[in-house]
């Protein structure tokens, strides 16, 4: 048993928790019996770790007291013990306290009662929800490593200075939060606690929309995408970043002029032009049904809706970060650079072949090849392939098991929603190939889905009940590209 004494306390919560959702069902599963045995013993274990902890402290301190009497005059009289809070000192009990001075701060970061405002700047109070924020997330139950490291990264990257996202985690990833919304999804919000309720009031407050909850902060689908890695790759490849309004708004400018100025003279105008490209978020919405029966039964309905909301989040984005219109919906790639400067026409005409991939690579400006990415459905792929027939063109690189393809040392990213046969029609468009620095293309993250439970939906025709219920999920994102002299687009026009 490694745990430290905070951590052991934090997991006898976790522990309690899962006991008490397992606890609430009519009838348990094989498997729920097992899990309540294990989870009951492991309580017993971590408990007897955590007592075993506070006697060596308590043995500590009395220890370090005979030690400090025996040195100093008997006249002198010893107060008090080793402090126990923040405030009385550091490193205040190496035993029960081995963590940092920020966690020992904050033993519930979600009590925001503590937060001290009077006497304190905006700044003051934004940095301590910041801090807090972080400390919640290294607690929140129901979250892997992989997760709590995207969470900290979203909070240290993005958190503006009004603190809407660390108040976002606050109220959404508490243990109380958690239990609230993991009965509302599973069609039990009568049963809430006083504490549940408060929670979910309060995260409540943070969101415009007129129903529905927000979806735990450790379960939303954006964190889980960032923590787990998502299945589409211009996800992976592009700029991600986090709106906290219904537009995201960046800086970019051109490349300065330097100039050679001689001793003396006056220095030349090198001065760059500053731009504010704007991303517009989108709202998407999905739709999750399920039976009552299956509902009753689902060992852990909680995690399977969030897998579910991930999945679809994913699926959905890959085609509009492809070919989105912007309208309603985030722009797609290819629709940016479509009829742009950026789109470059194959060597022959109506005929792609191995001299439209050097064109293409010819055809970037240097300063953007050393994080240029490829980008082509995989059908494409398999054509350029076919190229090299004699090994002389040395296009593919590293064709091994478990290494990413590199075409002409740069990465092969697959995109199955760009074309991957070519259209004989007249006149028609055939956008194959993309190749450029893919941070050029950014993705405007809304953290925050909000789900609704719908308790019964209705057959068609007779609108009686069809014995099925659902989740109504919404969260809205963007993208577009911010610099389309970062990027290139081969189209294989054909005229007949």
């Amino acid at each position: 048993m490694e745990l430290s004494h905070s951590q052991a306390v934090i997991r006898l919560n976790d522990i309690q928790a899962e006991l008490e959702r397992l606890g609430e069902k009519d009838v348990l599963t094989s498997e729920d019996e097992r899990s309540f045995e294990e989870l009951t013993q492991e309580f017993t274990d971590v408990n007897d770790h955590k007592k075993q902890l506070e006697r060596k402290s308590a043995l500590e301190r009395v220890r370090s007291a005979t030690s400090v009497t025996e040195r100093r005059p008997s006249a002198v009289k010893i107060e008090g013990g080793t402090p126990t809070t923040a405030r009385d000192g550091y490193d205040v009990d190496p035993i029960l306290n081995p963590d940092s001075v920020e966690d020992r701060r904050f033993r519930n970061p979600w009590d925001l009662s503590e937060v001290r405002t009077f006497g304190q700047s905006k700044a003051q109070v934004a940095h301590e929800l910041r801090a807090r924020s972080l400390s919640a997330i290294e607690k929140m139950a129901g979250a892997d490593d992989f997760v709590r490291q995207a969470g900290t990264q979203i909070v240290e990257r993005w958190d503006d200075g009004d603190s809407r996202i660390a108040k976002l985690v606050l109220a959404t990833s508490s243990p109380e939060y958690m239990r609230a919304w993991s009965k509302c999804a599973g069609g039990k919000g009568h049963m809430l606690s006083q504490d549940e309720q408060r929670a979910l009031e309060r995260a409540m407050s943070l969101t415009d929309s007129a129903g529905g909850y927000l979806v735990p902060f450790q379960l939303d689908p954006t964190v889980i995408i960032t923590a787990n890695g998502s299945r589409n790759q211009i996800r992976e490849a592009a700029r991600t970043v986090v709106a906290t309004g219904d537009v995201w708004n960046g800086v970019s400018s051109g490349a300065v002029s330097w100039s050679w100025d001689a001793e003396g003279a006056e220095v030349s105008d090198d001065s760059t032009t500053f731009a504010q490209p704007t991303v517009p978020v989108h709202k998407a919405a999905g739709f999750v049904p399920i039976s009552i029966e299956a509902l009753e039964d689902e060992a852990n309905v909680t995690q399977e809706v969030a897998r579910l909301l991930a999945f679809g989040k994913d699926t959905l984005e890959a085609a509009a970060f492809t070919t989105g219109t912007g309208s309603g919906q985030p722009t797609g790639l290819v629709t940016a650079l479509a009829g742009t400067s950026s789109e470059v026409a194959p060597t022959t005409a109506e005929t792609f072949a191995a001299a439209d991939i050097y064109k293409m690579d010819q055809a970037l400006p240097a300063r953007y090849r050393g994080n240029a990415s490829w980008l082509a459905n995989r059908a494409i792929y398999n054509l350029v392939r076919q190229f090299d027939t004699s090994g002389g063109a040395q296009m593919w690189e590293r064709l091994a098991a478990d290494v990413p393809p590199m075409l002409l040392g740069r990465p092969a990213l697959e995109a199955e929603d760009m074309d991957g046969a070519f259209d004989a029609t007249a006149t028609a468009d055939n956008y194959v190939l993309a190749y450029g620095d893919l941070q050029s293309y950014v993705i405007a993250d809304r953290v925050g889905m909000t789900v609704e439970f719908i308790p019964h939906l209705f057959a068609t025709g007779n609108n009686r009940p069809s014995g099925s219920r659902g989740w109504y999920a919404y969260y809205r994102v963007g993208a577009d590209v911010v610099n389309a002299a970062a990027l290139r687009l081969l189209n294989v026009e054909t005229t007949a």
